[in-house]
């Protein structure tokens, strides 16, 4: 059972470098900026606890950014181990609905989390940010899919 869920892990790790590339990527041919969202989650979150980011300024600033990073790996870590819970469902839904549900769990967790805290709402988003978000968190589920089920 562990070694289940230790496999799930490392394939939404593998998911995670998958996403990562797919965004910067996009990044790189279209010229946008990095989303923001990470660190408002962060700041927003810190708020909401209580509990102080260390640090001023750049410092703290640079901070806020690696939790962000660092959140979105947690993220899919936790999806992939998820899934390897469930790796014979998943491995059965086949080479297309599989990395779907994948990338969709993914991207659930993420923007369900968004909206939750008041950091943006993907239902007032425009075809281009919800392909922005769809395309990578597709490339994370198809990456996550072929780990757990190689």
């Amino acid at each position: 059972m562990l070694s289940r869920t230790i496999k799930g892990a490392a394939a939404g790790l593998a998911g995670t470098a998958a996403l990562d590339l797919a965004s910067y990527a996009d990044m790189a041919l279209r010229g946008r900026s990095a989303s923001s969202a990470p660190e408002q989650v962060v700041e927003e979150l810190a708020k909401r606890t209580g509990q102080a980011i260390p640090g001023e300024g750049e410092e703290r600033q640079n901070r806020v950014q690696a939790l962000g990073a660092l959140a979105g790996i947690g993220t899919g870590v936790a999806v992939g181990a998820a899934a390897g819970e469930f790796s014979f469902v998943v491995r059965r839904l086949g080479p297309v609905l599989g990395p779907a549900l994948l990338g969709g769990a993914a991207m659930a967790a993420t923007d369900y989390g968004m909206k939750a805290l008041g950091v943006s709402d993907p239902s007032t988003w425009d075809a281009t940010s919800w392909i922005s978000d769809i395309v990578p968190h597709l490339a994370f589920g198809l990456v996550t899919w072929l780990v757990l089920t190689w």
